[in-house]
């Protein structure tokens, strides 16, 4: 085999780890975003939080000048002009082990949260104790109200085993027959025993909880209801002979079964709609996340301006003090140390101030692109894909991609996620496009003003938005339809 040497020219991407916290810290949302930065001030010693009151209360801040100057003549590394304003100045050396910054503040929190009494000093007041706990669970919500009843340690015990085996909907999971073998034998329970620790469950809060089925769970809360409480035996007669025929919306045979008029079946229909075939879907293990904003949109002077909400990324710097203790020369292990953590508090700084832009950008660019939506709502939003606003803001497809995942705009027609402002386009008649959301929009708006006697159907929606200039099928309809939630017209004519 003959060797043979070649030269090539070739062009390659290298993805150092400075480009993957790049790219991992555009997709982060504002939450996760805020504890990468929290752990990040933990972790690196050349980082602080800039915040201007620091500088202001700072005791040490008028020997900075001094220490500056006293660094630089004893060979200290020089910073970086470009990181010059990141910081303040160093305060002196000698006053480190003194009093270093972050320790005061935490002692005057201390000292400050300590001195929070009741009126008369009774007791103090603990901050901490002023948090929202986690939601209950459905089985913690029924084992408390069976622990302050006054069931008898025997029956509590076997409300235990049914408790457990009621599922997130409120039902129980299996049969009373097979949950008696489930129970302790040294209890000596009967299946009367079961039944009625069972029936006293089902009437804890929330009522019907425990029951075998939708229909159970009907019945017993509307036996739950006050016997005055109007169209209530209608509406358990339907409830305990009639429910399918009622989910199938046949009426007329209902009335003439039953021998009531119009307005008494509706009444009772009502009531029914009115109970809860899940009574346990109200309970969940899960706290509530709340949005925080990444940027806002307001009009000022007759134009959108877009700023970026600066809670939702806290604002860094190098702590000069530690940065200015850096040698040059020195191969130390703490030397050397310090030196990467600085390389890493700069290029994190730097991440940060591109995620920032790059926000900003993306945001001004989807603004500019839904003027119309900003003024008139839904219906009036413009189609809009990645790739227009990469090219805009001459940008990668995926970078912009990043950027607009879980990140939120506050807008004067409410708060969105950015994709809410990405959708496809559909032709209209006279040669133009229209965004899938408007179409959306004005689906739902048709809907509404609908009669509900004679609802529309998808082919008549589409007919009617096609009178609008929007030139759309049938099938297409439907699949909006779908997605919204909305019911077909023959269940929409079945719920009047």
């Amino acid at each position: 085999m003959k060797q043979t040497l070649q030269l090539k020219l070739g062009q390659q991407l290298a993805m150092t780890p400075q480009l993957q916290q790049a790219i991992r810290l555009l997709q982060l949302p504002a939450a996760e975003l805020t504890l990468e930065i929290r752990e990040a001030l933990e972790s690196n010693l050349m980082l602080e939080a800039e915040d201007d009151t620091d500088l202001a209360d700072d005791p040490l801040g008028d020997q900075a000048e001094g220490a500056t100057s006293d660094a630089s003549a004893d060979g200290m590394a020089a910073r970086d002009p470009s990181e010059a304003t990141l910081g303040s100045d160093a305060p002196d050396a000698s006053h480190l082990g003194e009093s270093i910054p972050g320790d005061e503040r935490w002692e005057d929190v201390a000292a400050g949260t300590a001195s929070l009494s009741a009126p008369g000093g009774e007791r103090s007041i603990d901050p901490f104790e002023n948090r929202a706990g986690a939601e209950a669970t459905l089985q913690e919500h029924l084992l408390w109200q069976v622990e302050l009843s006054a069931l008898s340690e025997r029956d509590q015990r076997i409300a235990e085993v049914l408790i457990d085996a009621i599922g997130d909907n409120g039902r129980l999971s299996e049969p009373p027959a097979s949950l008696l073998t489930a129970l302790p034998a040294d209890l000596e329970a009967e299946s009367d025993d079961l039944r009625a620790v069972l029936a006293f469950i089902q009437h804890l809060d929330p009522i019907g909880v425990g029951a075998i089925d939708a229909r159970e769970a009907l019945a017993i809360q509307i036996a739950a209801l006050a016997p005055d409480t109007p169209h209530r035996d209608l509406a358990s007669t339907l409830i305990e002979g009639h429910l399918e025929q009622l989910g199938q919306g046949d009426h007329a045979r209902l009335r003439r079964q039953l021998g009531v008029g119009q307005s008494a079946l509706e009444g009772a229909l009502h009531l029914i709609q009115s109970l809860d075939p899940h009574p346990g879907s109200a309970f969940g293990a899960t706290r509530t996340e709340y949005i925080i904003p990444d940027c806002s949109v307001r009009r000022m002077n007759g134009h959108w301006s877009v700023e970026i909400n600066p809670d939702a990324l806290p604002r860094l710097r190098v702590n000069d003090y530690y940065a200015g203790l850096i040698r040059r020369g020195d191969s130390s292990a703490d030397n050397s140390l310090m030196r990467q953590h600085l390389q890493e508090a700069r290029w994190l700084i730097k991440s940060l101030r591109s995620r920032s832009e790059t926000l900003q950008k993306v945001a001004e660019c989807i603004v500019e692109r839904q003027q119309a939506f900003l003024e008139h709502g839904e219906e009036a939003m413009q189609p809009l894909v990645l790739r227009e606003v990469a090219e805009a803001i001459d940008m990668h497809e995926s970078t912009v991609s990043r950027i607009t995942s879980h990140k939120y705009m506050h807008t004067p027609q409410g708060t969105h996620e950015f994709k809410y402002f990405f959708s496809s386009h559909v032709q209209t008649v006279d040669g133009g496009e229209c965004s899938a959301t408007a179409i959306r929009a004005r689906i739902r708006r048709l809907v509404a003003a609908e009669d509900p006697a004679r609802p529309l159907s998808d082919a008549r929606l589409a007919d009617a938005l096609r009178e609008e200039g929007i030139n759309v099928a049938r099938r297409t309809v439907a699949k909006y339809r779908e997605v919204m939630g909305i019911a077909s017209s023959t269940d929409r004519k079945r719920l009047a």
